[in-house]
């Protein structure tokens, strides 16, 4: 029992585990679909439909799917750049206090958003490129008051220094920059307030193969340094697999599984978790004709008008009526993982064939 502050200084009671820093509990992000000049509502688009998964202190927590089944959404939800349509994001402060992130507003969030940060997915769009590589990293100790013009420079010094650049290049701008040395300035900037959560949204997506793995070996680097904790959201799965301690799969706005790392990926207990794995690279063309890929047939739902129960089961082959007519929970299975399916302790589902 935890105690939990509240916008008003007032505290009550939360359960929330001690390992955790950030719980998410029955998130909700639905987005109004207008018509007409009076921009009448005649529908939503559930891009995040009851979405429940906890972030250890300390650990990297991966989130993967297809696009468009609500991972940055997710992310967005949690630094408060959408106001949640319903649901609790319960954040651990250093003091061990609790505080549901999604009752906030306005002025109240912004104790808040010092601690946790975003690293965004295109380094190019994500820097003002009016403003020098000083003015970008600073601007939100300016913003707020967390350092004077001395004290400004020389974290941003100390910072460009520490993901791998010249500190004199904080006089530069951002087109002086090639994509991989930008998104250094990216993570400079998510660093410059000391934060404890860093949602990295598809962090490495952008930026050429050959400088995927320096700046991933900088990620992690900087997390044992810093104590940083890490929501790594990719749809890339040897990404994950290299970085992530454990993983939330992820379709169309539900929790389809969560599980430790290299567990998923042997071991899944979801049919759409293991055409996922089906699809990961083999680096040894030795073992390239051991297994065929799963390709799913049809299109991913609409999540403006998903199917009745499993919103997977149009997908599946291993649907039965029960699927079509009864939403799975998300339930701890025999081997450990939790996943949303009737039949997940009943299957044997092949994983990634892992070299």
């Amino acid at each position: 029992m935890i105690k939990q502050a509240s916008p008003n200084g007032h505290t009550t009671q939360a359960m929330m585990d001690s390992n955790n820093i950030l719980e998410v509990n029955n998130l909700k992000m639905h987005f109004p679909i207008t018509e007409g000049i009076f921009s009448r509502v005649r529908g939503f688009t559930k891009a995040v439909d009851d979405v429940t998964f906890s972030i250890r202190q300390g650990e990297t927590l991966g989130l993967v799917g297809e696009s468009g089944c609500g991972k940055s959404t997710i992310g967005r939800c949690l630094v408060r750049g959408y106001q949640p349509t319903s649901g609790q994001i319960l954040y651990r402060q250093a003091d061990d206090s609790v505080i549901d992130l999604a009752s906030l507003e306005g002025e109240d969030l912004r104790p808040y958003r010092k601690d946790i940060r975003m690293i965004f997915q295109d380094p190019y769009s994500s820097l003002n490129p009016r403003m020098t590589v000083f003015e970008n990293v600073s601007e939100a100790l300016l913003v707020n008051q967390m350092a004077n013009r001395s004290e400004m420079e020389d974290r941003v010094a100390y910072l460009l220094r520490r993901v791998g650049l010249r500190p004199e290049y904080m006089r530069r701008y951002p087109h002086a920059f090639s994509g991989g040395e930008r998104q250094r300035v990216v993570i400079a900037r998510a660093l410059v307030t000391n934060p404890r959560l860093i949602v990295a949204d598809e962090a490495v997506s952008a930026l050429d193969v050959s400088v995927r793995a320096q700046i991933l070996n900088l990620m992690q680097e900087l997390q044992e340094d810093f104590n940083l904790t890490y929501l790594f959201i990719s749809h890339d799965l040897s990404v994950i697999r290299h970085v992530c301690d454990r993983v939330v799969v992820m379709y169309v706005g539900k929790v389809a599984e969560v599980a430790e790392g290299l567990d998923l990926y042997i071991n899944p207990q979801h049919p759409y978790t293991e055409a996922l794995m089906s699809s990961v690279p083999i680096s040894n063309p030795r073992q390239r004709n051991r297994s065929e890929r799963i390709r799913l047939a049809g299109e991913v739902a609409d999540p403006s008008n998903p199917p009745s129960g499993c919103y997977f089961h149009p997908r599946c082959q291993y649907a039965q009526d029960r699927c079509k007519q009864e939403e799975p929970l998300l339930r701890l299975t025999d081997e450990g993982h939790y996943a949303a399916c009737h039949y997940s302790d009943e299957l044997d589902l092949r994983g990634a064939i892992i070299e």
